[in-house]
Formats: structure tokens, sequence, C-alpha cells
């Protein structure tokens, strides 16, 4: 579940609740796809903005509507108190692996990721994935803290952000020269995950992947393969979608996307998160039109 295409999918709201049934459906639809395990909870999926309680109904019916595809398991909390009891929530759950990153509210030191990792694999027998966001957490990777957490029993891949274009192929060796062998080296930042595939990452963890999981399995297929011009082609045929991406991040295009694709209902960010304004939604509709997505809104 550390290699290949780990879909990320949105936690739908409908109006102040989760919308449970057009989160299911999202999971089976990707899981039918084809991915090869689902980050449910991540920040796509909000983590951050849902009680203990909507979480682990989240969980309970993203692992019932996988049909035995791996789930790994948002966890993040602002105290380790409340990572540990989230931990036991997903192990409860079926849950396969857990996703953690550094939150918080104080700027974190080193020794206190560290210790917050270790805490979490002395409690837990699931796998971990690091999660190193620092566009959402503020907290900031050294490569020597990467090598030091992935010594610790119990972590099993890294999800790093994405390098500048071009400059993938360094990154991840870069990396990996670090890392135990068994350790995955997972890649986010949708538009640089072909390239970064080809340069030996083992996993994309992909937020298009939970709208549009074909293809990104068929960017994935091409990848593994050694299709290296196939992979690029393909991933270059979304370049209109990872332009809003860098525009204007990828949780409200995705949402965006996931609403005119109906996929989920309107308005399907937890307040006080809104969606795109009219000029981004006028770009998300140009975007699926000169893709050739508006097949998909049709069933």
């Amino acid at each position: 579940m550390f290699t290949g295409l780990s879909a990320f999918p949105l936690t739908p709201m409908n109006g102040e609740m989760v919308d449970l049934k057009a989160l299911a459906a999202l999971v089976s639809r990707a899981a039918q796809a084809g991915v090869d395990s689902l980050g449910v909870l991540g920040s796509t999926g909000n983590y951050a903005y849902l009680s203990r309680e909507e979480r682990r109904a989240v969980l309970e019916a993203s692992v019932d509507a996988a049909d035995g595809v791996p789930v790994l398991a948002g966890v993040g909390a602002v105290r380790t108190r409340d990572v540990l009891a989230l931990t036991e929530d997903a192990h409860v759950a079926g849950a396969s692996a857990v996703l953690l990153a550094p939150v918080s509210y104080q700027r974190l030191t080193e020794v206190e990721v560290l210790g917050l990792y270790e805490d979490v694999a002395a409690a837990s027998a699931l796998p971990i994935v690091v999660y190193d966001n620092p566009g959402t957490t503020g907290f900031t990777f050294s490569d020597d803290l990467h090598a030091r957490i992935a010594q610790i029993h119990g972590v099993a891949s890294v999800k790093i952000p994405p390098p500048a274009v071009g400059e993938a192929s360094t990154r991840v060796g870069q990396l990996r020269s670090l890392l135990p062998e068994q350790t995955s080296v997972g890649i986010s930042g949708d538009w640089v995950a072909a390239e970064a595939l080809l340069a030996g990452a083992d996993v994309w963890y992909s937020v298009i992947a939970g709208v549009l999981p074909r293809q990104a399995r068929t960017i994935v297929d091409h990848a593994v393969a050694g299709r290296s011009d196939l992979a690029l082609e393909a991933s270059a045929a979304l370049e209109p979608i990872w332009s809003l991406f860098r525009a204007y991040g990828s949780l409200r295009v995705t949402a965006a996307l996931a609403e005119d694709l109906r996929l989920v209902p309107s308005s399907a960010l937890p307040l006080p998160l809104r969606g795109l304004d009219s000029v981004g939604r006028e770009r998300v509709a140009e975007a699926i039109r000169v893709c050739g997505l508006e097949a998909l809104a049709d069933g």
C-alpha cells in the first residue's frame, strides 16, 4: 500500500453534517478504478475541521466502501493525547496505516516532532506515513529529521511536498539516500507526480485521484512501466487543472471539480472554508471542457 497510487478523497459536507453517502461514493469510485490505497482524512479530507466522532464515522464509512483497498487514516491533531486516541480509532475502524502530520498552534521544534512520531509508534502497531506538508502545518522537516524519524520502527513511508519542476530526480534521490531501504518515498503536488515517479518515487499520494482516479491510474501505470513519454503526456493533458492547483490550492479546486462533475453536493467544504469565487469557478468549468471531462458529469 506504499507503492503505486494512493487516492485522497474529499470529505464532502452537506450543510453542517459530513455527507457520508457522498464520501462512500467517492471512495468506492476510486477503489473500483484500481487505486492501490486511499488516504482518508488527509488535508483534502479536511481532517482538521472535524470532531473525533466525525472522523470516526468517516473512517468507518470509508473502510466499508473501500472493499478491501487499504485505507490510510489521517490522525493529525494538536495534542499527542488526541493523536493517540485518533490512532486507536483508526485501528478499531480497520484502517491499514496512519498518516501523521505535525499539527501545531505553537511552532514545534525538531525534538518535539521526533518525539511525536516515537510516541505514536510506541502506542500502535499500525504503519505510519510521515506527512511533510509545510504549507499547512508551518513545520519544515530537515533531511536529518526525516532520516531520524525513518529509523523508528513502524515508519513505513514519507510523503514529501512537490519539488520544483525539473528537480524531482535530484530531490527523490537525495532523500532516498538518507532513508532505510524499506521506507518508501511518496510524492505530493500532482503536477510533478509523473516526473517524480519516473525519477524513482514509490508512490503518488494524489489529490486528483480522489476525483479523477482513472486518469491518475493511467499516469502511474505508464510511469511504472517506464513509458516516460506517455506518462508525461498523460500528465500534461491535465495541465489546465494543475495550473488551477498552483493558482488556488488543490482543495478548493478539487471541491469545485467534484461539484461540477456532480460527484458531491454544492458547498462541499466545512465553514469557515468557502469555495472558489465566480472567476475561479469559470476557470474550473473551462478546465473540465479543455480536458474533455464533461462526460463524467453525465454519469
